[in-house]
């Protein structure tokens, strides 16, 4: 009799499991959630979801806030978010991230994109990158109001684009940036601010208190092998490593401000935040950047529950960043 159980190839805990039949099993992330274009029960926000772009498939989720009669002709700033998830777990249109950009928008009151990019190892890096511009050059097109998304055009602020993601999303943030400051963005638009979360960052050399021993087997290295293994120097590829070989000058960063947040129990990644505003800071950029820190909590918590007192601190910082 033969054993039907399938042999694994290759598994990244706690997030992913490849079988050698080719088959992938996605050990976390969280089940669908639909859109409420009739407002949600809870925020008044409301939400849709459009395609960006058929082949590749590229989508996203728009929110727009509860608009009063005062508020219904106010313009709203745009906010293009991009979800963590280490490239390969995780969903625009998932329930986790539809409740966290559902109380954002209603806290903070922008008008929020939620990009849905496609994930390794299906679609390896630079996969997500490139859907991520893609998403970001078709926000920025509507203000040509052709009348093509009306929520955009009818309440967006093009003059107060916004990007932000958490972990993996804020490296593809920083990414987004990187290349906003090298290529033009339609219609003459730029991008005002970037807000980095808990943002995944690494390099071949161990950085502050991580371990130099089993530097290589550590989880940001081996996840980064796993979901861009083309990458030219690995880990020192500069959409991982800002300093890695033949990175791009950061003084080019198409942003006038950053706000880039971490977590102090987060053992993974925390310094690695730290080191992206030390060297941004340190940059020759001309742009304001700030490092606001959580000290009692871990990667991504506040997206876990919005509920927690410094996961509202976080909303309200993010706000004062938008409104200031």
């Amino acid at each position: 009799m033969t054993s039907t159980t399938k042999e694994v190839d290759l598994e990244i805990l706690p997030f992913i499991r490849v079988y050698k039949d080719g088959s992938v099993e996605r050990l976390e992330g969280t089940p669908f959630a639909p859109p409420t274009p009739d407002q949600d029960p809870e925020t008044g926000v409301s939400s849709k979801d459009i395609t960006i772009s058929e082949n590749p498939s590229v989508s996203a989720r728009l929110y727009l806030p509860k608009l009063t009669d005062h508020t219904q002709n106010q313009k709203l700033p745009i906010l293009v978010y991009f979800h963590g998830g280490a490239f390969c777990i995780e969903s625009a249109f998932g329930s986790l991230y539809h409740r966290y950009l559902n109380n954002l928008v209603s806290q903070v009151h922008v008008l929020a994109i939620s990009v849905e990019y496609r994930l390794a190892p299906e679609h390896l890096l630079p996969a997500a990158y490139e859907d991520s511009w893609a998403a970001l050059q078709w926000v920025i097109s509507q203000s040509a109001g052709n009348d093509k998304e009306p929520w955009l055009i009818n309440n967006g602020d093009f003059g107060r684009i916004f990007i932000g993601g958490d972990s993996a999303g804020g490296n593809i943030v920083h990414n987004m940036a990187i290349r906003a400051g090298v290529e033009s963005l339609p219609c003459g638009v730029k991008i005002l601010g970037a807000y980095l979360v808990h943002p995944y960052f690494f390099s071949s050399k161990a950085y502050g208190s991580e371990s130099k021993e089993g530097h290589e087997k550590s989880l940001p290295y081996v996840v980064w092998d796993f979901v861009y293994p083309s990458a030219t120097g690995g880990v020192d590829n500069p959409m991982l490593n800002p300093e890695g070989p033949g990175a791009p000058s950061l003084t080019g960063i198409g942003c006038d401000r950053m706000l880039v947040c971490v977590a102090g129990k987060d053992e993974l990644i925390k310094e690695r935040g730290v080191w992206y505003f030390e060297i941004m800071r340190k940059s020759g950029w001309k742009g304001e950047i700030e490092l606001f820190e959580v000290e009692e909590e871990d990667h991504i918590f506040h997206i876990f529950n919005i509920e927690n007192e410094n996961a509202k601190a976080m909303v309200k910082r993010l706000a004062s960043f938008i409104f200031e």
